[in-house]
């Protein structure tokens, strides 16, 4: 038997929260990359200062909004009739976001694996269900050697080699090359995706251990194909392509206890599927992003009331 999913959010709920990420975060972000970068002078360290400061606070801007986002999805959630619910309080969150922005940028990056772990824990542990709350068990230290290995050293490599190829052809620097740059980034970053999501999806809930069971090479392959693809289309295949990876991941995803094991799925409807999410994109395009809470909470919808979980073995 399987028991599904579904997402209760109302747009007007979060209509207001997103019109204040437009207007505080969206737009400034906006205007200092399109109207202000041929007035920063890297030569000039009080321009720099003033450029990184004012990124900073409309991250500290982005991400305060972001809480207020992430909590009235997680109460939009709801299984077998009853909704999740998150405890957490802004007071703690923005406490935890201050303190892991400050002591990351003072240690040059080395301590976001611990502030990254931290934010993940308040959120997850601070969600329960039915009076039961989960527990996020990932650690820090694992997640230091995920990005290190799998983000810092070959992004490290690659920059060498192809600044290395740059200075060998002789050419200056062009849009070709730069999006050549970027696609390699791109796709020296899959084993980081399969790592960090393995690493995400450790969590327990009663007696269960709810964890992600696949291999390495055949994970991997999965996001390279999906990738490969969403490129040669430009992008138009890019929510099929999310979709797809969504259905490999979560299929491969169980909860597992002493007696029990569940199993989660997703029922994709590929044609279907892709036109919706469309139809809801170009909507937001149109209308200037003001329809986003609306295809939000229809795209989390419709996925939501498509995923299951079903009893793979009996107590």
């Amino acid at each position: 038997m399987k028991d599904y999913f579904a997402f209760n959010l109302k747009p007007q709920r979060l209509l207001p929260v997103w019109i204040l990420f437009l207007v505080f975060f969206l737009v400034p972000y906006v205007y200092m990359f399109v109207f202000t970068k041929d007035f920063i002078d890297p030569h000039r360290i009080s321009t720099l200062f003033k450029f990184y400061g004012i990124m900073i606070l409309l991250f500290v801007i982005s991400y305060a909004l972001i809480f207020y986002i992430v909590k009235l999805t997680i109460e939009g959630v709801e299984f077998k009739g009853e909704s999740f619910v998150f405890n957490g309080t802004f007071d703690q969150y923005i406490w935890k976001l201050l303190l892991g922005m400050f002591l990351t940028i003072i240690t040059l990056g080395i301590y976001s694996p611990w502030f990254i772990t931290k934010l993940q824990k308040y959120f997850v542990d601070n969600t329960s269900h039915n009076s039961n709350n989960l527990e996020f068990e990932g650690t820090a230290g694992k997640l230091f050697k995920i990005l290190f290995f799998t983000t810092f050293l070959p992004l490290f490599i690659s920059i060498i080699v192809l600044v290395c190829m740059q200075l060998k052809s002789g050419h200056s620097y062009s849009e070709p090359f730069s999006f050549f740059t970027n696609l390699v980034i791109m796709f020296v970053l899959i084993p980081y995706m399969y790592y960090s999501y393995k690493w995400m999806v450790n969590v327990t809930f009663k007696d269960f251990s709810i964890r992600w069971e696949t291999s390495f090479w055949h994970s991997c392959g999965k996001i390279l194909l999906e990738l490969f693809l969403t490129v040669i289309t430009v992008g138009i295949y890019y929510p099929i392509a999310g979709l797809r990876l969504y259905k490999y991941f979560i299929e491969r995803t169980y909860a597992t206890s002493e007696s029990s094991r569940k199993g989660f799925g997703y029922e994709l409807e590929a044609r279907k599927d892709f036109l919706f999410i469309w139809g809801q994109v170009l909507l937001s395009i149109i209308m200037l992003g003001i329809y986003y809470p609306w295809a939000y909470c229809n795209i989390a919808s419709r996925i939501q009331r498509k995923t299951y979980v079903e009893q793979l073995v009996e107590e």
